[in-house]
């Protein structure tokens, strides 16, 4: 994971953190706090779920640059075979 994934990653867990802390704090009324502490993590499993899927999305990418640079090389060192094998 980059660096910039864990920052981000360690930010929303802050924000989420403070906003649960605000939130339990608060002087509202119990349901009114479980509401809001539930919408607060709702919001936070979705940036997760967002930021997992962008990783995943970067993971692909590189597979695909990886796997497509490894054929290009077969297929280089196969033909330099060939031509080693007909000039022989």
């Amino acid at each position: 994971m980059k660096d910039n994934s864990k920052v981000v990653i360690a930010l929303m867990a802050g924000l989420a953190a403070g906003a649960v802390l605000g939130i339990l704090f608060a002087p509202d009324k119990g349901n009114e706090t479980r509401d809001k502490l539930s919408e607060s993590l709702k919001n936070l499993g979705d940036s997760i779920r967002e930021t997992a899927a962008n990783e995943i999305n970067n993971l692909v990418s590189l597979k695909d640059k990886i796997v497509d640079n490894l054929k290009s090389k077969l297929e280089d060192t196969e033909e330099e075979y060939q031509d080693d094998l007909e000039h022989a």
